[in-house]
């Protein structure tokens, strides 16, 4: 796991919690097909009564007969027809998380700046700060090469970045501090 995954993982915003996106029909039990009130409503012509009592349709002249293969394909192809199409299934739209005032609740008492050190907003969620760890996440973001050589450059570009990223995947993050 990716530590910006932990990080969106600590402040509730990781995609796997979200209800998956399913397709099919939205909780509308599709029509049982060997129900009559799904088949189509035909006109019946009684058949002749020929005195017996056999499952296979009479023709007029009392003769068994059995539907066609055409005719069978026919028939499928009208259930097909009639059946209501799948609803596809909209995407839940991601609940904003309000960092904010979850990250001052656990700053509390503790004297720690979340909102201008990135080693403190690590400390908080009670992930790994050390520079190597630091180092390992602005890679993982696409930190500049020339941020990679000066710490303190490194840090305040990785500040803003984890909250911009926050951001984008639906924690609240006032406006002065992703500029």
């Amino acid at each position: 796991m990716s530590i910006f995954s932990k990080i969106l993982d600590k402040l509730g915003l990781r995609k796997e919690h979200e209800q998956p996106a399913t397709t099919g029909t939205t909780g509308v039990r599709s029509p049982n097909p060997t129900s009559t009130a799904s088949k189509p409503a035909t006109t019946t012509h009684p058949a002749p009564n020929t005195g017996t009592s056999g499952s296979a349709p009479t023709s007029e002249k009392g003769v068994r007969t059995t539907p066609s293969a055409a005719d069978r394909r026919q028939r499928d192809d009208v259930a097909v027809k009639e059946e209501p199409a799948p609803v596809p299934a909209v995407p839940k739209a991601m609940s904003q998380v309000d960092v904010t005032k979850m990250l001052e609740q656990k700053a509390k008492g503790t004297g720690l700046n979340w909102k201008q050190s990135i080693s403190d907003l690590l400390f908080l969620l009670d992930i790994d700060n050390s520079r190597k760890a630091r180092t390992e996440l602005a890679k993982e973001l696409g930190a500049p090469a020339d941020m990679m050589t000066d710490s303190a450059r490194m840090n305040t570009w990785l500040h803003k970045t984890v909250l911009r990223k926050i951001a984008e995947n639906g924690g609240n993050i006032p406006l002065d501090l992703l500029d």
